[in-house]
C-alpha cells in the first residue's frame, strides 16, 4: 500500500476531541479510570509539572513501573511536552534501572512507589526529581478547564527523537534504541490501515508497555483508534481469563507461550487421539469438529475475537497447524525493538503457514544470501521505522548497520517468491554439524517444549554433539502430590516415596520426549544426550533465556 506516513499526534488531534467523554484507560478491577478528556487534562497538568522542573524539548523523562492507566497517561504527556520517553521495563532491578537513568541522562523519573522505595536516590545525582506513578499527587492545577478545541499537539516533528527503549541493562554498555516520531508513526499508520475498529470495541492489555510490542500496538494504536484499554495490574491466569470474559476484546496480541500452554492443557490430549484424528479428516464430521473447537477457543478469549496476533518468537509448528485447521484467526508477525517494532505481517486469511508475514509498508527487506529463497541468510531491513542508533553507544550502532545502510537484524531466514518471510533462528545461535550442515537450536527447542514433562529446554553443542538441557514440567510433581493426599491408610506414600515416583515419571516422560523429537529430526541435528535442571533458566526482562550463560 505504501501510503504516506501519518504522524501519531495527527491521529490524536482528531481522536481525542471525537471521543472526549468516552473511556480511554481503566485499571481492571480498580477504580483508576480516565476518559479521553480526563487523560488530556492530566497530560496537561503533568506538562506544567515538567515546566516547573525546567524540562525542555529533547530532555529525557524515564518511566519505570508496571502497566497502569497512569503509566499510559504519563507516556503521552512526555511526548506532548516535547520531551523524550525513556522506557524501562519493571523487570529490571532497581540497581540496573538506576544505571539506565544515568546512562540516558534522564532529568526526571516517574516510577511506581514500590520501585522508588527500593532505589538509591543518591546513585542518580543528575535527577531533578522523582515522581510517583501511583497517584500523581500535587500536580499543578490548570488555569481553566480543557475543551476539545484546545487539543493541538505538534505533528510536524517526524525526525525528532521520541523514545529511548533499552533492550538490556546489565552490561557495561547498555543498548538504548533511539526511535523517532517517524518510526512510531509508521507503525501506527500501518496498523490503522490494516485493522478495523468500532466505538463499542474494547481491548485488554497484557503485554509490558515498556516493551515495543505492547507500547506500539496495545497502547499507542488503541488510544489513537478510540478503543478503551483495560490494563491488568496482575497477570495471574484466572484474572486474565476473567478480564477476557467481562471485556470481550475484539483483538489479542500475545506471545507464543500463551497459545502453546492453552494447546497443551486444553487440546493436545484430545486432538492427538487416533480415533479423533481419524474423524478430524472425514468430510462433514471433521468440519463440525474443527468448527466446535474453534468456537470454544474463541470463547476462551471472550467470544468476540477477530484476530490473535503472535510476536516475539516463533510459534510451535504443531500448535500453529492445529489452530489454522480449526479456523482460529491466527497471525504470526515479525518485529524488532530497533524497528519500533513491526517488520513482517499478513492478515490471517492470507497468512502462509510457518511464515511471519510479508515486509510491511514503508520498509524494505533483503536476505544476505546467494539464494534468498532457499539458502538462509541474515535478514536485513531499511525504511521509515528503523532506529537512528543506540544512545551513547557508537560501537554497537556501527556494528548493527551494513556499509550501505541496512539494519542487521541478527535473524536468519529466507523469503519465498511471494514475499513471505520464514525465519530459521538467530545468527549467533546457529550451530554447525561436524559435516557442515546448519543446525537451528530454536527449532529443536520448540519441538521439545511441546512434549509432556518438559517446561523449557536449551540445546547446546559439546564436542560436535547436541545436548539438551531440560527443565522438567513441575505439573507432574503437583499431580502426584495431589493423588497422594487423596489416598487413604496404607496406600498413602511417604514424601520420599512420592519424590521417587515423581522422579521416575519425569525421567520416563523425558526419555520418551527426546526419542519422539529425534524421530522428526535429520540425523545431523538429533539430540545425543540430555541433562535435567533443578532450576528454571535465567531470563532477560523480556523472558528470553540468557543463552550465553549455558554451554
Amino acid at each position: 500500500m505504501n501510503t504516506p506516513n501519518r504522524h501519531l499526534f495527527s491521529f490524536l488531534n482528531e481522536t481525542i476531541p471525537a471521543n472526549w467523554e468516552r473511556p480511554a484507560f481503566t485499571d481492571y478491577g480498580r477504580p483508576t479510570a480516565y476518559t479521553y478528556a480526563q487523560a488530556s487534562e492530566t497530560m496537561a497538568r503533568l506538562s506544567l509539572l515538567y515546566t516547573q522542573y525546567d524540562i525542555q524539548r529533547g530532555d529525557r523523562i524515564a518511566l519505570y513501573g508496571p502497566n497502569s492507566s497512569n503509566w499510559a497517561v504519563a507516556f503521552f504527556s512526555i511526548l506532548a511536552h516535547g520531551a523524550v520517553v525513556v522506557s524501562i521495563l519493571p523487570d529490571f532491578t532497581p540497581e540496573d534501572a538506576a544505571k539506565l537513568v544515568n546512562h540516558s541522562e534522564t532529568k526526571l523519573l516517574l516510577a511506581s512507589s514500590a520501585l522508588i522505595a527500593k532505589m538509591d536516590r543518591e546513585s542518580m545525582p543528575d535527577l531533578k526529581a522523582v515522581v510517583s506513578l501511583n497517584d500523581f499527587s500535587e500536580l499543578p492545577e490548570l488555569e481553566q478547564a480543557l475543551t476539545p478545541a484546545d487539543i493541538h499537539y505538534r505533528d510536524d516533528n517526524f525526525d525528532e527523537l521520541a523514545l529511548i527503549n533499552y533492550t538490556s541493562g546489565t552490561t557495561s554498555s547498555p543498548k538504548g534504541v533511539m526511535l523517532t516520531y517517524r518510526s512510531l508513526s509508521t507503525n501506527l499508520t500501518f496498523i490503522t490501515e490494516h485493522f478495523y475498529t468500532t466505538p463499542d470495541m474494547k481491548y485488554v492489555s497484557i503485554l509490558p508497555l515498556a516493551h515495543m510490542f505492547g507500547m506500539s500496538f496495545e497502547l499507542i494504536y488503541h488510544f489513537a483508534a478510540g478503543v478503551p484499554l483495560y490494563f491488568l495490574t496482575k497477570l495471574a491466569a484466572p484474572i486474565v481469563l476473567q478480564a477476557y470474559q467481562e471485556c470481550k476484546p475484539y483483538l489479542v496480541f500475545s506471545v507464543p507461550m500463551v497459545l502453546e500452554k492453552i494447546y497443551q492443557k486444553k487440546l493436545r490430549d484430545i486432538v492427538t487421539k487416533p480415533l479423533f484424528r481419524f474423524c478430524w479428516n472425514i468430510p462433514g464430521i471433521g468440519m463440525l469438529i474443527r468448527r466446535r473447537i474453534g468456537k470454544e477457543l474463541r470463547a476462551a478469549f471472550g467470544g468476540n475475537i477477530q484476530k490473535v496476533i503472535i510476536g516475539g518468537a516463533a510459534l510451535n509448528e504443531e500448535v500453529e497447524r492445529c489452530l489454522m485447521d480449526v479456523g482460529f484467526p491466527l497471525i504470526v508477525g515479525y518485529g524488532l525493538t530497533e524497528c519500533g517494532p513491526l517488520i513482517g505481517y499478513s492478515d490471517w486469511k492470507e497468512f502462509k503457514p510457518r511464515s511471519c508475514g510479508k515486509v510491511v509498508d514503508r520498509m524494505e527487506l533483503r536476505i544476505d544470501s546467494s539464494d534468498p529463497t532457499t539458502i538462509a541468510g541474515e535478514v536485513q531491513v531499511r525504511g521509515e521505522a528503523v532506529m537512528t542508533g543506540y544512545y551513547r553507544n557508537e560501537e554497537a550502532t556501527a556494528a548493527t548497520f551494513t556499509k550501505d545502510g541496512w539494519l542487521r537484524t541478527g535473524d536468519l531466514g529466507v523469503v519465498d517468491k511471494e514475499g513471505n518471510i520464514f525465519l530459521r533462528g538467530r545468527c549467533k545461535t546457529m550451530l554447525l554439524s561436524s559435516s557442515g550442515q546448519n543446525i537451528y537450536p530454536e527449532e529443536i527447542e520448540s519441538l521439545l517444549n511441546m512434549q509432556p514433562g518438559i517446561a523449557e529446554s536449551l540445546i547446546v553443542q559439546r564436542d560436535n554433539k547436541l545436548v539438551a538441557l531440560i527443565y522438567p514440567d513441575q505439573e507432574a510433581e503437583k499431580k502426584e502430590r495431589a493423588r497422594n493426599r487423596h489416598r487413604k491408610g496404607a496406600h498413602t506414600r511417604t514424601k520420599e516415596q512420592v519424590a521417587e515416583a515423581v522422579t521416575k515419571d519425569i525421567m520416563t516422560a523425558i526419555e520418551h520426549a527426546v526419542k519422539h523429537v529425534n524421530e522428526h529430526l535429520p540425523q545431523y541435528s538429533q539430540i545425543l544426550s540430555y541433562e535435567l535442571r533443578t532450576e528454571e533458566f535465567k531470563k532477560t526482562p523480556k523472558r528470553s533465556i540468557k543463552r550465553f550463560l549455558y554451554s
